[in-house]
């Protein structure tokens, strides 16, 4: 029997408008994943942290590691326990932090302490920042710890993992355009699909990504298969890494260009409807 890893995006796939799964998709997953014989395993790729991921997915029993962060970090919900994370190397964040100050731009910093990660930011001087903040530490208890400047944790030598930060499209495009040639980096600049204004600008290791991430999962937990599930831009990568990738029908353009099929929007549960017809009739016999 093969050994197959299905694996979904969160926001705008697996999640309803509302950031939500439903009972009937997780009703679905636990289906599909509460035998352990069957050969099938479960899990998401999201530009999500751990905190929001466990919160929104509570009650759901994924079984293989989580890809967080659009692939910074490798988290087994099982074990507690991150797998791989990647950090940025140190003369590049002198680079990054130079050119947002030169643009006049702030956000959020995420760095790695005692094996768990922290969230670090400079002011909350926009209305759509500080909503960001508010969003993720009234709703999910996320701590935020506020510094002078991002250049103080380079010189405590803290492990600097990801940048992120949300403003509008005029705001962020030449942070972008500066930052973006760099191949030290992996920057994703995208619209986010809850505020039509609201653009996300998200900084990286160069070796962290989806499609790196599901190649070291594939490779560990020596899977046959990948199967991907996915909406937006930054789900390219994972569908480059798959056998299968299905985009749900309010994907972007270019996202259906590269899948192997359309399924049903997720706020119609396309994700749970698709393994509900393609697989669950099969392995659970």
């Amino acid at each position: 029997m093969k050994k197959i890893l299905y694996i979904s995006d969160l926001d705008g796939t697996l999640l309803n408008k509302s950031q939500e799964i439903t009972s009937f998709t997780k009703e679905i997953i636990n289906n599909l994943t509460s035998k352990k014989s069957n050969g099938i395993y479960f899990t998401v790729a999201t530009a999500r942290t751990l905190d929001t991921v466990l919160h929104i997915l509570d009650g759901v029993k994924l079984n293989a590691p989580a890809i967080l962060l659009n692939g910074v970090s490798i988290y087994d919900t099982i074990t507690r326990k991150y797998e791989k994370i990647e950090t940025i190397n140190k003369t590049c964040l002198t680079d990054i932090f130079k050119t947002l100050a030169d643009f006049g731009v702030s956000g959020f910093v995420y760095t790695l302490e005692n094996g768990d990660i922290a969230h670090y930011y400079e002011n909350l001087d926009t209305e759509i920042r500080k909503a960001f903040h508010d969003d993720r530490s009234g709703k999910y208890g996320r701590i935020y710890t506020k510094v002078r400047s991002f250049s103080e944790l380079c010189d405590k030598n803290k492990k600097i993992v990801y940048f992120s930060t949300c403003d509008d499209h005029a705001v962020l495009s030449p942070v972008y355009e500066k930052l973006r040639a760099d191949t030290r980096l992996r920057i994703e600049f995208y619209r986010d699909i809850y505020h039509e204004k609201f653009w996300y600008l998200e900084i990286c290791s160069a070796a962290a990504s989806k499609y790196n991430a599901v190649m070291f999962l594939k490779k560990t937990y020596n899977f046959d298969q990948i199967v991907a599930f996915g909406d937006n831009l930054n789900d390219l990568p994972l569908f480059r890494a798959a056998d299968e990738c299905y985009a749900v029908e309010n994907a972007k353009a270019e996202l259906k260009e590269k899948a192997t099929a359309i399924i049903e929007s997720n706020t119609n549960d396309g994700v749970a409807k698709w393994l509900e017809k393609n697989v669950l009739p099969f392995y659970l016999s």
